[in-house]
């Protein structure tokens, strides 16, 4: 782990997960943050990291298509994810995440406590079950399950409001440094750890992090770090 900034004076710590639900490795590590989750009884704030939005985007073509088939195959290899490549033959299809990250965003602002259980649902539809994500329309049928108003949902994900807010995202996230996704970091109040600037299966980040706490703000770090049998938190 890394650091930028003083030493702080801690009374709360902050998980900041900067991803974007179309990125393959940002899929690829769906359970490890479920297990960051399960692991430390520290709250874990989302931003929306903009893979290819707006002008960013690019169309299917031969290039691309090759270029993301190889990409899921090592993200699949690695991680264990799973992959519906149907997506890969679609026609004209752009890959633009704007209106995924807008979701993402849109939930965030209307129920934020459900924000991370969307952004997997969004991944999950679209990596497993290769729905459009890029489709507007689709999330209707995503909202099954959610605390949410479908109606202000999709007025709202549609809004100049929520793409200004979701922009903002990826404006943070550029001033945050983050170069990739996903990027995983430790707020601390007045510094920044960078937990994980890219992958990192949790046999690895989980310790490091578990250490991290145990050195650095030992006085509370047992009350940061849940059971190991993860049944109390």
């Amino acid at each position: 782990m890394s650091r930028s900034g003083k030493k702080a004076h801690v009374s709360e710590l902050e998980f900041i997960y900067v991803g974007d639900p179309m990125c393959s490795w940002c899929w690829g590590f769906a359970p490890v943050l479920d297990e960051l989750q399960r692991t430390f009884a520290i709250p874990i704030r989302l931003i929306a990291g903009g893979l290819r939005p707006g002008d960013a985007a690019q169309a299917l073509g031969g290039r691309m298509r090759s270029y993301l088939a190889h990409h899921w195959e090592q993200v699949e290899a690695r991680t264990g994810q799973q992959f519906d490549r149907t997506v890969l033959e679609r026609e004209g299809w752009v890959y633009d995440t704007e209106t995924a990250d807008t979701a993402v965003v849109t939930m965030r602002e209307l129920n934020p406590k459900e924000t991370l259980r969307f952004f997997v649902a969004v991944q999950h539809a679209f990596y497993v079950d290769g729905i459009d994500v890029t489709d507007p329309d689709a999330y209707l049928d995503l909202l099954g399950g959610f605390d949410v108003d479908p109606d202000r949902f999709m007025a709202a994900l549609t809004s100049s409001e929520m793409r200004e807010r979701t922009w903002t995202d990826f404006e943070e996230a550029h001033q945050l440094g983050v170069s990739g996704f996903p990027t995983l970091l430790l707020d601390e109040g007045d510094r920044t750890v960078a937990a994980a600037p890219g992958y990192v299966a949790a046999d690895r980040l989980i310790p490091a992090i578990r250490d991290w706490l145990n050195t650095q703000h030992a006085p509370i770090a047992a009350g940061l770090i849940c059971d190991l049998d993860g049944d109390v938190c």
